[in-house]
């Protein structure tokens, strides 16, 4: 899945330090020249390298990245054979460039740490610079907060020490974007501050427009709406002024944010359309997404929900082009509000639904991102403790040496010195070590707990030691659904937010009844449960577990109706389903883990929570073999039952003795 940027209100300053900008080559005749340039033997090497480098960046980087790449290559490989560092070095930029507008944030990091290492050996500092820039801009892509605040300071040092004031005030920026995304909003604001007051101070109009809407937008985000249309404004007239055409839209659509959030809807929506204007002109797929969101918001504002839902439909369906995950929820939000005012319920439903899932893959990006985060503060505690614990040992090693020296002169006194500041030392040094021993346990401990709750703890314990699960097979695993009578007519009857609670409150408690007996959730979908029993570690009992997994669910639902109805609510009803039979179990996935399972028994399991009565559990032949002879159950024989797809199939409903 396409991961977006982070921060996308945010204005980014990309620090790609090249001689020569590439965009005045973008016309033929020039493009013409240089490729023969490039191509005549008689030129001097770093001649033809130069008119290769505009070429690649003029014609391909941001129109064809993975052209770029390959054509980066090609410098590469001719400025290495002739060692002309220097090219190199742009050969490589060039190439995590590509890697980055790809969306390929390790690959970027690769080459850009390949290309900082040329240039810190040939001692281009400004170019050292801007590769640290880069690399914290990869770093903050990969939540790597702290390395990626660790470079910019490394390379705004530079910056500072040559003089360079224009890339001083970029990095001071991005800075600002990386607190401003950690919400420490006053942080954020000295580092656009100080960006605007170099910006200002050097007469680089762009870099004082961009900082004055990430100030903006900083205002707005604590609503202080008046401060932030005040640095929108002016940003606007800045940009407008100098014809920067993406920052305009960027500081329109944020003018028309700050006006909807005022209740000023007109305005609003004027703002967003004259911002829609400019991202169609320039083709920037994810501003028009926002804008068309915009507008449908503020049309369901204005009760006019017809107009919102046509809106909200176009950002629908280009989020879903350009794989954005975050665009896609709140257009679906868009669609459901809009939808269930109109009363066209089956669509709320539909939409709803959709929404739900999205915002369940976001959460499951974030905790991804959060084991992410815990692994590298894991790491950073990990490298402290063996720094330190060098340091002591090397400090010994000195110490001893000081007290040989000393012993020379007056063995007695400098003997009892040295052992009394060794104790110190060793009682200090070794007190930090456990206390960071602890902090490394602590976060460990965090990491395990949230990579439990998404995978078994077999699964994830061979994921945490070998990198990788591998798909198995099961000869015995009962697979358990349930699903909630006329769900689409029930949620009719009640509001979104209480649904939602409603759902929670029951997927809570069957979360509760499969660790109570011991058998695994795999999934929701929808209004549906399922979970099995016998996996991933076989057991004699799964399916008497299982199935007394599912007569406490029934129970709890029939008890909650109770409740429901007293209050003068509407309940829910439910049916559930059991099988058992093989199949194969494993991860789905590379980030976002998901531990799954296949084979006909979770059709044939569908089936029977389908065929089932309400508020029965209804089980299939093969269950029944396994626990016909057990006295806690007493079964009702259904005789065969004839299913979609499956023909007729035996069936028992089955309840406590």
């Amino acid at each position: 899945m396409r991961k977006g940027f982070p921060f996308p209100w945010l204005v980014v300053v990309w620090v790609i330090w090249f001689p020569g900008s590439p965009i005045g080559f973008a016309q033929s005749p020039v493009l013409d020249s240089l490729w023969k340039a490039w191509q005549d033997p008689s030129n001097a090497d770093t001649l033809r390298l130069e008119a290769f480098d505009k070429i690649i960046w003029s014609k391909y980087l941001y129109n064809q990245p993975d052209s770029a790449f390959l054509l980066a290559q090609q410098a590469y490989d001719f400025a290495g054979k002739r060692d002309l560092k220097k090219f190199m070095g742009f050969a490589l930029n060039a190439q995590g460039i590509s890697w980055r507008l790809r969306g390929d944030y390790p690959k970027a990091l690769e080459y850009y740490t390949r290309c900082l290492e040329i240039r810190e050996e040939m001692g281009d500092m400004k170019r050292v610079a801007g590769s640290l820039n880069n690399i914290g801009l990869i770093y903050s892509f990969l939540d790597q907060h702290t390395k990626a605040l660790e470079f910019y300071k490394r390379s705004l040092k530079i910056y500072e020490d040559i003089g360079d004031k224009p890339e001083s005030a970029y990095v001071l920026n991005n800075i600002g974007i990386l607190y401003a995304g950690h919400k420490d909003k006053s942080r954020a604001l000295e580092y656009f501050e100080r960006s605007r007051a170099i910006s200002e101070e050097i007469g680089d109009k762009k870099g004082v427009a961009d900082c004055l809407n990430n100030i903006g937008n900083n205002y707005k985000d604590q609503g202080k709406y008046d401060e932030a249309l005040k640095r929108y404004e002016l940003g606007l007239l800045t940009y407008q002024e100098i014809g920067e055409k993406k920052g305009t839209a960027d500081c329109l659509i944020n003018i028309g944010h700050t006006k909807r959030a005022q209740g000023h809807l007109e305005e609003a929506k004027t703002n967003y359309e004259k911002s829609l204007q400019g991202y169609l002109e320039i083709g920037d797929k994810y501003g028009i997404v926002n804008c068309y969101i915009g507008l449908g918001r503020a049309y369901s504002d204005q009760s006019r929900f017809q107009a919102a839902v046509i809106e909200c439909h176009k950002a629908y369906a280009l989020a879903k082009e350009i794989e954005s995950i975050s665009t896609q929820r709140d257009a679906c939000k868009c669609l459901y509000d809009a939808n269930k005012a109109l009363g066209n319920t089956e669509q709320a439903l539909v939409f709803h639904e959709r929404m739900l899932d999205l915002t369940d893959s976001l959460q499951t990006e974030e905790t991804n991102q959060q084991l992410e985060r815990m692994e590298f503060q894991k790491q950073i505690l990990a490298d402290s403790l063996q720094q330190e614990e060098e340091k002591l040992r090397i400090r010994i090693e000195n110490e001893k040496q000081l007290a040989r020296e000393s012993r020379r002169r007056n063995f007695a006194i400098a003997g009892g010195g040295f052992f009394i500041l060794l104790a110190a030392g060793l009682f200090h040094r070794v007190r930090y070590i456990r206390k960071s021993k602890a902090v490394i346990e602590k976060e460990r401990d965090r990491s395990d707990h949230l990579l439990l709750n998404i995978l078994p703890s077999e699964i994830a314990e061979e994921l945490k030691e070998h990198g990788r699960s591998v798909a198995r097979e099961f000869d015995c695993v009962s697979i358990l659904f349930t699903d909630f009578r006329n769900f689409t007519q029930t949620s009719e009857r009640m509001s979104a937010q209480k649904l939602v609670e409603e759902i929670h409150t029951c997927f809570e408690a069957f979360d509760a009844i499969c660790e109570e007996y011991g058998i695994e959730k795999i999934k929701t979908i929808g209004d549906s449960y399922m979970a099995a029993g016998g996996l991933p570690v076989p057991s004699d009992e799964s399916v008497k577990r299982t199935v007394l997994a599912g007569i406490a669910m029934a129970a709890f639902i029939l008890k909650r109706k109770k409740v429901q109805e007293a209050a003068g609510h509407t309940p829910f009803e439910m049916r559930v389903g059991i099988h058992t039979g093989p199949v194969v179990a494993g991860i789905v996935g590379v980030k976002k883990f998901q531990y799954d399972i296949w084979g006909d028994v979770v059709n044939t399991a569908s089936r029977m929570e389908t065929a089932c009565e309400i508020g029965r559990v209804n089980i299939s032949q093969d269950t029944y073999r396994y626990i016909q002879h057990d006295p806690l159950f007493k079964f009702e024989s259904r005789g065969k039952i004839q299913t979609k797809g499956k023909g007729e199939l035996e069936m028992y409903f089955v309840t406590l003795a």
